[in-house]
């Protein structure tokens, strides 16, 4: 699978230049085309061993460009990409035979792990042989751990998930946010019986209330004001395969109850509908908070709880994890110089110190904004002075959070990470509400975390932010 040919077909010139950068690196060639046309010349001529589709482009377009693809090579898999990822255009994506569906913009993890998956499960089918490619599978655990180092804790992370991968339990996935949660759930599921089906995401805090049933569980026409066709939701689109659920706290009691019921007994009812429907799909939920926590203060039902409790993973936050910060930030680093087009640099060993001591709230998220930012700024090796507008709260120039009275030497370490971390967190929120002009959804797009996770942790902090008076 290292030298698989990969055909990138894309309108934009810089999405297509990005790509072949990212794969090249990852040991696969790539082939470019511009539209759908040019995509069905090069299948002809170049042979690819998978093809990344973009949804709309001019000339032909992505699913004129799929069928064809299907036509003339069936087995060669398709990943669509598009900034238009709503569920219809995800269904008759499926539908036509796409293996796999990307939104813009993708994070670099999400979408090697979509081509391997893609390629070794087509190897499969090729080979005929289920049994043979959920044994093969685990392969991959070194290429995943790439991804977040090769630490103690992320071992025991990977032998956790490749274990609870072969059996059918609900799972949860705790850790605070950026310590990579969607790629263990993907891990889970390509190691899994059900890889050969759907992986389907959905972030339960990015949905309107209003909208959130209709998203899981579809609807029919004329269900509700607005509702001019029938859609299918996200429950019917990962049939037989897995279904993450990101952010499982923000669910409104009740669709709580509803999604019990769903997994109690295996159907759905879609809005408007007038019969079940019968569903395959494996949950894994995923939360920044503590689940039981929330149980316990009444804010996410008991029943459910102990219903998706079959099997907790508890992701370690970077800060309990220093030894992979080099690691991840020269991983990190070369990515950033790769889609700067600069020539690959190097941290000065006191840099190195500086990302370690850190506490990291926004963990390996915060860690790769710190890292692009400063090989924006800099030319050649990266030096403290690059990074501490980045690592230091709002930009201060003074010492990192520390407890620097010393009566704090009575307290427990963990105690004194605790609160570091927290002080970090509260001033990174108070830069990006500055930053923001006190527009809280653009400051939580700064912070890349969403409008409810942000609305939480202003009432915990105890935050109001008052524009300034110029």
């Amino acid at each position: 699978m290292a030298m698989a040919k990969i055909l990138v077909v894309d309108d934009d010139p810089e999405i297509r230049w990005v790509l072949s950068k990212i794969l090249t690196k990852d040991g696969f060639e790539v082939v470019l085309a511009e539209d759908g046309e040019a995509a069905v010349y090069r299948l002809r001529a170049d042979a690819p061993s998978a093809v990344l589709l973009d949804l709309r482009m001019p000339v032909l377009g992505g699913m004129e460009a799929l069928e064809k693809i299907r036509q003339l090579s069936p087995q060669v898999p398709v990943i669509m990409l598009t900034a238009y990822g709503d569920i219809p255009t995800v269904v008759e994506a499926m539908r036509r035979g796409a293996d796999d569906f990307l939104t813009k913009p993708f994070d670099v993890e999400s979408l090697l792990l979509a081509v391997r998956h893609a390629l070794g499960h087509r190897a499969g089918d090729r080979r005929g042989d289920q049994a043979a490619q959920a044994v093969e599978e685990p392969q991959g655990a070194g290429a995943l751990s790439d991804l977040m180092g090769m630490g103690l804790h992320i071992q025991t992370l990977w032998q956790q998930a490749e274990k609870v991968a072969r059996c059918n339990f609900t799972v949860v996935l705790q850790g605070e946010t950026g310590t990579g949660k969607e790629i263990v759930a993907r891990a889970i599921h390509l190691w899994s019986y059900r890889a050969g089906k759907p992986f389907i995401a959905l972030d339960c805090g990015a949905i309107p209330e209003t909208l959130i049933e209709s998203e899981l569980f579809g609807h029919e026409k004329g269900a509700f004001t607005g509702a001019h066709g029938r859609r299918e939701g996200h429950f019917q689109l990962a049939d037989g395969g897995t279904l993450f659920l990101d952010e499982i706290t923000n669910l409104p009691h009740v669709t709580q109850a509803k999604l019990l019921r769903t997994l109690q007994e295996r159907c759905i009812q879609p809005l408007g509908g007038k019969h079940p429907v019968k569903v395959d799909v494996r949950i894994i939920a995923a939360s920044n908070v503590s689940l039981e926590g929330e149980m316990l203060a009444g804010r996410f039902r008991k029943d459910l709880y102990y219903r998706l409790n079959e099997y907790t993973i508890t992701l370690p936050p970077l800060r309990d994890r220093p030894e992979d910060i080099p690691f991840l930030a020269r991983r990190f680093l070369v990515e950033a110089c790769q889609e700067l087009d600069r020539a690959e640099q190097g941290f000065s060993p006191d840099a190195l110190d500086l990302l370690r001591e850190y506490p990291w709230p926004g963990n390996a998220r915060e860690l790769r904004n710190a890292v692009r930012q400063a090989v924006l700024m800099g030319t050649d090796e990266i030096a403290v002075e690059q990074l501490l507008a980045s690592v230091r709260p709002g930009g201060a120039r003074g010492p990192l959070p520390q407890e620097l009275d010393a009566r704090a030497l009575d307290r427990p370490l963990r105690e004194l990470k605790s609160s570091a971390a927290d002080r970090a967190e509260r001033a990174a929120i108070e830069e990006a509400l500055r930053l923001a002009g006190g527009n809280k959804a653009k400051a939580a797009r700064l912070l890349q975390i969403n409008y409810k996770t942000l609305y939480t942790k202003l009432k915990h902090y105890g935050i109001r932010y008052r524009q300034p008076v110029p």
